[in-house]
């Protein structure tokens, strides 16, 4: 079985406070840090860069850090957040042109790569490139904005994603990001997700602890 992994997405997370946010949900037990990268292009806001990764490198957190790059063009920032302390490295394969390319890059700066997929994009584009990712990000609402209504359609993916590294016998984890909560995760780890994307459900809640040994605990008991 897979590794179970809970990722904070700091989209929803106190910005007045970033670093202090962080290491609360790091204590309480989360595994990833989430880094939902926008620019105002390639979806409708604009969040954060590699500054802010670096930033919360020098404040002294060391949990492993995802970064998905929803920008067009995506090329320079690849460099630039792995020189900040990425260890995972997502872009959309609407953003290139060069997607074989860009995923030998990701793992030559010694991360690892990851591709996403919108709600309506196929996965026809992992056809051959399968051998160079470690991790696909499964989009379960559209990307922009966080607190969205997850889309159940993406179930199917989910599932149909997971029947293809099963069938050919891949180490390929399966991330899914946006609207993830207590009253459907179960569902989503049962379809064969392994990574959990969650910002509003772990940074909304009045005890992260609490909020994070109650997600773990859906998922383990699915996992049963």
């Amino acid at each position: 079985m897979k590794n179970i992994l809970i990722s904070a997405s700091i989209i929803s997370a106190n910005f007045a406070f970033l670093g202090q946010d962080i290491e609360n949900v790091v204590k309480a037990g989360i595994d990833l840090i989430h880094f939902d990268v926008m620019d105002n292009h390639y979806v409708p806001n604009l969040t954060i860069g590699p500054l802010v990764l670096k930033s919360l490198r020098n404040y002294g957190i060391t949990t492993p850090i995802d970064v998905h790059l929803m920008v067009n063009p995506v090329e320079s920032l690849i460099l630039d957040f792995a020189k900040a302390g990425a260890n995972y490295i997502s872009f959309h394969v609407e953003a290139t042109n060069h997607i074989d390319k860009l995923l030998r890059i990701i793992k030559n700066y010694g991360c690892k790569a990851g591709l996403a997929f919108n709600p309506a994009t196929p996965l026809s584009y992992l056809e051959y490139v399968m051998d160079k990712i470690d991790l696909v990000l499964i989009m379960s609402v559209n990307p922009g904005y966080s607190n969205q209504l997850f889309i159940p359609s993406v179930l199917n993916k989910i599932q149909q994603l997971n029947n293809i590294i099963i069938n050919n016998n891949l180490d390929i984890d399966i991330a899914v990001d946006g609207g993830i909560k207590l009253n459907n995760i179960e569902i989503i780890s049962k379809m064969g997700a392994n990574i959990f994307v969650i910002g509003s459900e772990i940074f909304n809640s009045n005890n992260y602890f609490l909020t994070v040994k109650n997600i773990r605990s859906k998922i383990l008991n699915n996992n049963i």
